[in-house]
């Protein structure tokens, strides 16, 4: 049984490595953003690309079975905003929500699709 859930495990770690994107909205319209994600026993890294400054690297990530949890930083107006998002990984797509640190503004809801 335990042999079951492990590869189950490893199965749904492995199939988060690849390319994704997907639009976020931003306060100037659709924002396009590619995420290159990696998964290595529970730990999550890689990038994600589409905003001011080019691409950011993904910081504190991890992945427990199909959930997804990472933060990235980067520059705004006011200095840096940190953002926390939060997947779930379905087949070829990842539902994500990433907000702010701080409260300040609301959750941003989008999916992301793997590109092949």
């Amino acid at each position: 049984m335990c042999l079951v859930a492990l590869s189950s495990f490893v199965i749904a770690q492995s199939s988060v490595d690849g390319t994704w994107t997907g639009e976020v909205q931003g306060g100037r319209g659709p924002q396009t953003l590619t995420l290159t994600l990696k998964a290595d026993s529970g730990k999550l890294t890689g990038s994600v690309g589409g905003g001011r400054g080019g691409p950011v690297n993904i910081e504190e990530g991890t992945i427990s079975g199909s959930d997804l949890k990472f933060k990235t930083k980067q520059q705004g107006r006011g200095g840096e905003i940190v953002l926390n998002w939060t997947g779930t990984l379905k087949g070829d797509e990842i539902a994500f929500s990433r907000m702010a640190e701080g409260g300040q503004g609301q959750a941003q809801q989008f999916t992301a699709k793997r590109q092949k």
